[in-house]
């Protein structure tokens, strides 16, 4: 063993603490704190924990009712300033969805078609929730609102109200118009019906994923402990943690808004995390009952020692989510609230609740066949790699690569309709509209110009027109002087055109053709640069997408960095040692990568696309990976905490660096198997939604916490510090006195 960990290289500046004593003194400290009172006062806890869970499960019953939805917008940027003045100024904005109408004989031109259309308009406009229509009738039969074969046309519709009121109401719009009798058929979709079901998918899927991962999670510990009561009390630090974030969930709606999908982050990471951190304060409970404690000092050492861990991952895992504050979008803050409360609850539910029961249970918690032994597989095997690092290092580092290879040719893209199954009412009239139209009616870019005092109005007006309808992929302009294609005038006002004229502005529509919108950047910036009258601002929906997505993607290096940057200052903490944490960073970085990779391979470039029932478009849109990112490092970080943190206690003991990895491999791999492969299965149960973007997190997550459990955490970090020996401890000498002031200890 001397030959394999090398002599210690007394040039080197390792980072120690006094090894441990048989009588192990008592630490003063908030930890000792919490763990003298649970063992002294057990029921205090107990029953803390009973109350919290009751409360909690009563308060977050009305959650789900105060989750808001959400558009792609983003607050003060040109589109937005385009849609408020256009609301203000115009009485008009953005339609919101469609009834495709489909005569059941003849074409949309004959008179008793046009009649039943015109009548359902009228209907359609009559209801309180809508604050304007628009048709193929009512615009003078305007060509983009007709399919190719004219046997369809279009009904647009714009709502009141926020978007939750919005959608809320359109719930019942689109009951009520989904109809057909002997002239017509209706359908409803456009953009917000779309998000409006995938929103109510989610919230089934939450209640499906519910009914799965209890159940599942329960049969895995039983697997695991062999005991029904510590599975129970286990699982149940799970359910606390659950039940009481969605309850702080629904008092931070009453501060701000709270995406509904924050529940489903909510569901698979208070599971997954209060488990997880349970895992490792029983099994330290479990190794001193073992080693012959009494219940009462046992529970002790294991709050100060594993206690120490959980709380130290809990803090990295809430420093990535908490970046996602950064991002100006209720939306993605929405995950950071979710995923902060549920790390939150589960370090509590761990470190104040959990022992309590513990000192309560006493040795009933062991197993019945006693605790693996100190020298085992994981220790042997760890030994075996260390002894010939390149030869198993080199392979594994191969595998990861090339599970990340795909990740090369990420390509950011925008959401549509897509993110629904086939089969879905919304879906199959957005799937209808793209084979029959050969434009987009919906997605009209805005164009607003402020004109001048004594400016020739119509004349302008109408030489802007033209010179826009010219852009390549634009399909025709309507304007307050008549519609235009090609650089012609096709017809003057049309009927409503007073709605273009405002007191010192006028706004033009901008319809593309669907091919365009492939590249709506390059269509949008066309628009920017042709000469207009005066001052012009472009909005619609392209118009938000876009400054959307480059709001978003702007903050992503200020974000991506910051999170770098914190978890490499909380590791030296931790650690005090500059090679740790950087090993640390670069092994995150590439279980990240591997992430990427897997989702590339599968939801951008379609493999897998038949059994998991879902359509590729050869993109990914931007915020779910984005918010991926931020929960797997986080996640990451988690598992090499746990493992650094019990070779380190190896190592501060006076084993050599080899035999300390050896040690915490043998102690901490199959608890970090074992809350990976739970932490993955809470993940995974969302591959059974209907919703693209679940099925992106089930995937990815759980691809990436198997691959960061095995791969990097029981193969490249032992390979990696056998290479690199005693330096894995060393630290300049100011660092190693200011971490002896300022390192996270007992």
């Amino acid at each position: 063993m001397k030959q394999l960990s090398g002599e210690r290289n007394e040039a080197l500046v390792p980072v120690r603490s006094a090894p441990e004593s048989g009588t192990r003194r008592r630490q003063a400290g908030p930890l000792a704190g919490l763990a003298e009172h649970a063992a002294r006062r057990p029921w205090h806890g107990i029953l803390l924990g009973l109350l919290l869970l009751i409360l909690g499960a009563v308060a977050a019953t009305g959650t789900m009712d105060r989750l808001l939805l959400s558009r792609f917008e983003s607050p003060g940027t040109e589109s937005a300033t385009v849609e408020q003045r256009l609301g203000e100024e115009f009485g008009t904005g953005k339609h919101h969805f469609l009834l495709l109408v489909t005569a059941r004989s003849g074409d949309v031109d004959d008179p008793a078609v046009a009649w039943a259309a015109e009548r359902l308009e009228t209907e359609l406009a009559r209801r309180p929730e809508i604050l304007e229509t628009a048709s193929y009738w009512s615009r003078g039969e305007s060509p983009t609102m007709r399919s190719r074969d004219g046997s369809q046309a279009i009904i647009t519709a714009r709502l009141a109200g926020t978007v939750t009121e919005a959608r809320t109401a359109l719930a019942d719009v689109s009951t009520d118009f989904s109809r057909e009798d002997e002239l017509i058929s209706v359908q409803v979709g456009g953009g917000d019906e779309i998000f409006r079901q995938a929103a109510a998918q989610a919230r089934a899927d939450f209640l499906l994923a519910e009914a799965i991962v209890f159940p599942l999670i329960l049969l895995l510990l039983l697997l695991l402990f062999r005991r029904l009561a510590v599975a129970a009390l286990t699982l149940g630090m799970g359910l606390l943690s659950v039940v009481t974030t969605l309850a702080l969930l629904r008092a931070i709606t009453y501060l701000t808004d709270v995406s509904t999908f924050a529940a489903n982050l909510v569901l698979v990471m208070g599971v997954g995390l209060g488990v997880d951190y349970s895992l490792f304060i029983i099994s330290r409970f479990r190794e001193e009952l073992a080693s012959g404690a009494d219940p009462g000092p046992a529970v002790q050492v294991a709050v100060r020692r594993a206690g120490r861990t959980v709380a130290f991952s809990g803090l990295t895992v809430a420093v990535s989510l908490s970046c996602l504050l950064l991002f100006p979008f209720p939306f993605l803050q929405s995950f950071a609230y979710a995923g902060i409360g549920a790390v939150l609850t589960s370090v509590f539910a761990a470190l104040v609740i959990l022992p309590a029961a513990l000192a309560k249970a006493g040795r009933r918690v062991l197993p019945r066949r006693g605790l693996e032994p100190e020298s085992g597989w994981w220790r042997t095997t760890a030994l075996r790699m260390m002894r010939r690092p390149l030869l198993f290092g080199l392979p594994a580092l191969a595998l990861v690569l090339l599970l990340a290879a795909p990740a090369l040719t990420l390509s950011v893209g925008l959401p549509d309709a897509r993110v629904l199954p086939q089969g879905t009412s919304s879906r199959d009239v957005q799937d209808r509209i793209e084979r029959g139209f050969d434009q987009e009616q919906m997605d009209a870019v805005f164009v607003l110009v402020d004109l001048p005092d004594g400016a020739d109005r119509a004349a302008e007006v109408s030489e802007y027109a033209t010179r826009l309808s010219r852009i390549p992929g634009v399909d025709q302009v309507d304007a307050l002087t008549g519609r235009f294609a090609n650089g012609q005038r096709l017809a003057g006002p049309e009927p409503g055109a007073e709605r273009y004229a405002g007191p010192n502005a006028t706004w033009l529509s901008v319809v593309p053709e669907a091919s365009a919108l492939a590249d709506a950047e390059e269509l949008l910036d066309e628009i920017a640069r042709t000469p207009a009258p005066a001052s012009a601002a472009v909005g619609g929906y392209p118009a938000d997408l876009h400054d959307f997505r480059t709001a978003l993607l702007g903050a992503v290096p200020l974000v991506f960095g910051l999170i770098l940057v914190a978890t490499f200052v909380l590791l030296l903490l931790m650690t005090g040692s500059l090679l740790l944490a950087f090993k640390a960073i670069v092994l995150n970085v590439l279980s990240i990568a591997v992430m990427f990779g897997v989702m590339v391979w599968i939801f951008q470039e379609g493999h897998l696309s038949g059994p998991l029932s879902f359509t590729a478009n050869g993109t990914l849109e931007a915020t779910f990976p984005i918010l991926m990112f931020c929960i797997a490092f986080g996640l990451s970080m988690d598992y090499e905490v746990f493992l650094l943190s019990r070779i380190k206690e190896e190592h501060d003991r006076g084993a050599a660096t080899a035999e300390a990895v050896a040690a915490g491999l043998q102690r901490s791999g199959p608890l970090v198997t074992a809350a990976a492969g739970i932490l993955a299965a809470s993940f995974a149960v969302y591959a059974v939604s209907e919703v693209l973007y679940l099925k992106m997190l089930a995937i990815g997550m759980a691809a990436v916490i198997i691959v960061d459990a095995t791969l990097i955490r029981a193969v490249l970090v032992p390979v990696f510090m056998r290479i690199a020996g005693e330096a894995n401890w060393w630290a300049p000498r100011p660092l190693a006195r200011l971490h002896g002031r300022l390192g996270l200890s007992e």
